[in-house]
């Protein structure tokens, strides 16, 4: 796979890992590198916790929510062995009593470094553009 492909898999994974409440997985491709939200968390052990903290997980075990990720800009310094990327998300949540709909949206801010021939995080900070009815996905909501 070319870096672009591998760095593109790492964001998706992501979202796929938050969506299915495998919060150890996020925080396993954090181990090297540092979720910058609210509170900036760095390493795996901080980052899973930052998520048990901060989203709802439903009794089937999940967010209840779809992020979705679009507009994926990647620049790769082959060289330098490092990486950055900048994407749109968008949440979809339905919970009883919420229909499916929007509850938030912004964009990430990732960069990458390559180590061993894998790409990897070192660091992904979000922004919050536009939020709608958080209290199904946020504990502090």
């Amino acid at each position: 796979m070319s870096a672009h492909r591998d760095i593109e898999n790492l964001i998706f994974t992501y979202a796929a890992h938050v969506d299915s409440g495998d919060f150890a997985d996020v925080g396993e491709l954090f181990a090297h590198g540092t979720f910058s939200g609210a509170t900036p968390a760095t390493g795996r052990e901080a980052v899973e916790r930052c998520f048990r903290d901060t989203l709802v997980v439903h009794p089937d075990g999940t967010a209840r929510t779809r992020p979705l990720t679009t507009n994926v800009r990647i620049d790769v310094d082959e060289p330098a062995g490092t990486a950055t990327a900048h994407s749109y998300w968008t949440a979809l949540q339905a919970v009883p009593g919420l229909p499916l709909q929007p509850i938030a949206s912004g964009h990430y801010d990732d960069r990458f470094e390559r180590c061993a021939g894998t790409w990897r995080f070192t660091e992904r900070r979000p922004h919050v553009a536009l939020a709608g009815d958080l209290s199904h996905h946020l504990k502090a909501a």
